[in-house]
């Protein structure tokens, strides 16, 4: 095999051949006055690339902003929800609302929420 033939590198390199047609044609473009319709295919090449990295990392970072994960106040069951949404726990049924990053149950209003505290009994001796 002959190295110094042209037609026997690009048949041995197909990669090298499919660009340098990418060339010649982008070359030819520019030649007649067709430059614009090369870069506006650059351009919306580059768009078809880019835009769906952008959507992953814009829906990424809503996720890690409007994603809680505590636990319900309730039942002590991990939860996770949408920041600013009603949601229903699965395992006590209570209805909570997401505010602050946080879960707080939803009353009725005029319900007045309290936490039993246990007391230890003494026996006092006159």
């Amino acid at each position: 095999m002959n190295l110094n033939n042209p037609r026997a590198l690009l048949s041995n390199y197909p990669a090298i051949k499919s660009w340098l047609i990418f060339l010649v044609v982008v070359w030819l473009f520019s030649l007649i006055g067709l430059g614009w319709l090369v870069k506006l295919s650059l351009i919306l090449l580059g768009l078809v690339l880019i835009t769906p990295l952008a959507l992953f990392l814009g829906l990424q970072w809503w996720l890690k902003r409007s994603l809680v994960q505590e636990e319900c106040p309730v039942c002590s069951f991990e939860l996770v929800g949408l920041n600013n949404r009603q949601l229903q726990c699965p395992s006590c049924g209570e209805n909570l609302q997401v505010s602050d990053r946080h879960f707080h149950r939803l009353t009725p209003p005029g319900t007045i929420d309290v936490q039993a505290v246990e007391v230890s009994a003494q026996v006092v001796d006159d």
